[in-house]
């Protein structure tokens, strides 16, 4: 009985990594059309009788603004150029400044959030964390750092039922993603910690303050290279920032 036991939690695992490995391949090619945040997003607005909202179209990376890639960047990651996928100081820090206050501050970094985002759902779970490191290590292993970027910028949520660059930029701007401006990408980009609190537009003080910081960042950060050769200089901008 333990034989087939063992035998059936084998081939578990087996297809497990095996369609997870098909899946990764898969999306290295191929637009990622809706993530597992979409369908609970879409439930939790229909069990709670709001209007279902899904706005999300897929656009290539060089039709995402400059600006926004570098805002989010400035935002979300700051060594997303050099790190293998696992930022070991922004996990520390995030560890120090959350047993001193109330407020949970993450370490995730884009890849991360990526991998999250298009293959997990939204939990603070050892099981779903480790779930995470593991699709983490499978993109930074298939994938480049454009194509990482670039699924990024297309499946993260940009507002409530907003998904990605180009459906965020025409619901809080009215134009396309690849017309953003610094400061327009830094509204975006502050968001993103709680896309469906803060507003891009109207914004606090608070966001307000935030964007100007981002834009300054933007103006500031040079040349934007998505290769593991990026100056150090350029990092040391975004790191002094974070």
């Amino acid at each position: 009985m333990w034989r087939k036991i063992s035998r059936f939690v084998f081939k578990i695992f087996l297809w497990f990594f095996a369609l997870s490995i098909f899946f990764v391949f898969l999306f290295k090619f191929v637009p990622v059309p809706y993530t597992p945040l979409m369908f609970i997003r879409g439930y939790e607005q229909i069990s709670s009788d709001k209007p279902f909202t899904l706005k999300h179209k897929w656009v290539p990376l060089e039709k995402i603004s400059v600006n926004l890639q570098k805002a989010v960047i400035a935002s979300e990651d700051g060594h997303f150029v050099k790190h293998r996928g696992f930022d070991l100081d922004a996990i520390e820090k995030a560890y120090q400044s959350n047993q001193k206050q109330k407020r949970i501050r993450g370490g995730s970094t884009i890849s991360q959030q990526t991998a999250k985002n298009v293959f997990l759902w939204p939990g603070r779970s050892y099981f779903r964390k480790g779930l995470e490191a593991y699709f983490t290590i499978l993109i930074e292993l298939f994938w480049s750092k454009e194509r990482i970027l670039e699924v990024y910028l297309n499946s993260i949520e940009m507002g409530d039922g907003i998904y990605g660059a180009q459906a965020a930029a025409q619901y809080w701007y009215k134009k396309d993603a690849q017309n953003l401006t610094a400061y327009e990408s830094a509204g975006i980009a502050v968001i993103l910690p709680n896309p469906r609190k803060y507003k891009a537009v109207n914004s606090s003080a608070y966001i307000n303050g935030r964007k100007q910081k981002i834009t300054f960042y933007i103006h500031n950060f040079g040349p934007l290279e998505l290769t593991n050769q990026q100056k150090k200089k350029d990092v040391q901008k975004i790191k002094k920032n974070k």
